[in-house]
């Protein structure tokens, strides 16, 4: 990680400080990259599916334009009322100016992270609106006054005990810390909002543009709820979730589960097309669909990041990053943790926040390897640390040294020279014990990490005396 990079290493360092915190998260996140690899390896097919699911969804992004006037043609074909947000402000008018038609009760929400991208519950309660999360991961976070901290398990920073605790502090029960106890209550306090609710907001795994639908996959059943019993449902997405073709929904829904939850399927996968018909008994009587923008059309525009927009948010690269796993995903302080929040972050989506983030990874390579649509991410991130440092963010010091060194590693006899001050400055050293701290903007280097000792032949001598005497040019 970049020395300068102070806000993100600050969050780490307080994660780290957090009672029990990196053993949940080390825990359930290696939890769910294993059984990940279990599920995948049940398919001998898995790599080609992979590669299609990519084809597909570059197709998708190379020629969204397309695709977003055939959805919306056909969408508007069946009833459902199509409406473009270009930033987050505009995407909260106009769900709170649908849902001020409407104030009866609660607004019932599903799991959606353009929802918290839009920081919506907030911006509506501030309207006099009650929106109330039904996924049993988001109501503990919003009981909690919270955020998630995983894009599939939201909750994954609490245990139980303290879920007890905050059921008995924000409900006035007595406490207990038993999974199904807590879950009784909530299914109780829900069902009544279920009811009442007149207006449902979700968000949507995928839309399909030759039919006008919204895909939307879950395991809890409240999404269905949300949008069968109220009289009008918000669907939420961004542009780059469309697909083609009905065709193609099949493969993705074989990839999604086995990636975000190692599940063949979700327990309930709801393809809703246009509001209720004449002589059908549930359904709402308008659907509205928001398709948002927030900085996805700049991605859009880049050659390089365009690739980001093809991630179907199934969770694979958290669980597989081995620095989510240690200090959670509020460490991010990003709508979206872990390595495809490194990406998304920095634009955070529509700002320049988080441009330490791309640092904060060992480049390792895992969540590349577990993405199901192959996108490049280690890459990607050394690509955003490369655009940071150009335009002048981070340490003055640091990127004149990395010149200086990039420099001196271009003309053999600078090398030498520096070679030959390092080899008196480890004479010192050896005398004095070592290397304890390095000085100055190369200071984070050894704060965090033990230091190790120099050699006692540089790679350039070893090579001298291992290879008959022939210098490295």
């Amino acid at each position: 990680m970049r020395p300068e990079a102070d806000d993100f290493r600050t969050r780490t360092a307080d994660s780290l400080t957090k009672d029990g915190l990196k053993q949940r998260c080390q825990t359930n996140a290696w939890l769910g990259h294993t059984k990940r690899a279990h599920a995948a390896a049940q398919m001998p097919e898995w790599q080609q599916l992979c590669a299609w699911a990519r084809d597909v969804k570059r197709h998708t992004v190379e020629h969204l334009a397309d695709y977003l006037e055939e959805f919306t043609r056909n969408a508007e074909r069946v009833g459902t009322q199509v409406h473009y947000a270009s930033t987050a402000a505009e995407a909260v008018q106009q769900v709170a100016e649908i849902a001020k038609q409407h104030r009866e009760g609660p607004i019932t929400k599903g799991k959606s992270m353009v929802s918290e991208e839009l920081h919506l519950n907030g911006h509506l309660e501030a309207a006099g609106l009650l929106p109330l999360e039904t996924d049993l991961g988001e109501y503990i976070v919003q009981l909690a006054g919270d955020r998630p901290s995983h894009i599939i398990t939201p909750v994954m920073h609490m245990d139980r005990q303290q879920i007890g605790r905050l059921f008995a502090d924000k409900l006035g029960l007595d406490y207990t810390d038993d999974p199904q106890a807590l879950t009784a209550v909530a299914r109780e306090r829900l069902r009544e909002a279920f009811l009442a609710a007149a207006v449902g907001v979700t968000g949507a795994n995928f839309l399909i543009a030759d039919t006008g639908s919204i895909v939307l996959a879950e395991n809890e059943g409240n999404i269905r709820l949300c949008t069968t019993l109220p009289r009008v449902h918000i669907a939420l997405a961004g542009l780059e979730k469309l697909l083609p073709r009905l065709a193609d929904l099949g493969g993705f829904l074989r990839l999604l589960p086995r990636c975000g939850t190692a599940q063949k399927m979700t327990g309930y996968v709801s393809l809703l097309t246009g509001p209720r018909r004449a002589g059908e008994v549930e359904g709402p009587e308008e659907v509205h669909v928001i398709l948002l923008d927030n900085g996805r059309s700049a991605l859009l525009a880049d050659p390089h990041k365009r690739q980001i927009l093809t991630c179907i948010r199934c969770g694979a690269c958290l669980n597989a990053c081995p620095v989510y796993r240690t200090v959670g995903g509020h460490a991010y302080d990003s709508v979206y943790p872990g390595p495809i929040g490194k990406l998304l972050g920095p634009h955070s989506i529509g700002t320049d926040h988080g441009t330490d983030l791309p640092f904060g990874s060992s480049l390792c390579g895992a969540c590349t390897e577990v993405c199901p649509v192959k996108i490049d991410i280690a890459h990607l991130l050394l690509y955003l640390r490369q655009e940071a440092v150009k335009s002048g963010h981070g340490d003055f010091l640091w990127n004149a040294g990395f010149s200086a060194w990039s420099t001196a590693t271009q003309y053999a006899p600078l090398y030498r020279a520096g070679a030959a001050l390092a080899k008196l400055g480890r004479a010192a050293l050896d005398r004095t014990g070592g290397l304890e701290a390095l000085p100055g903007p190369l200071a984070g280097w050894s704060r965090t990490r033990a230091f190790p000792p120099f050699a006692k032949r540089s790679f350039d001598q070893w090579w001298k005396d291992t290879q008959g005497g022939q210098e490295v040019e």
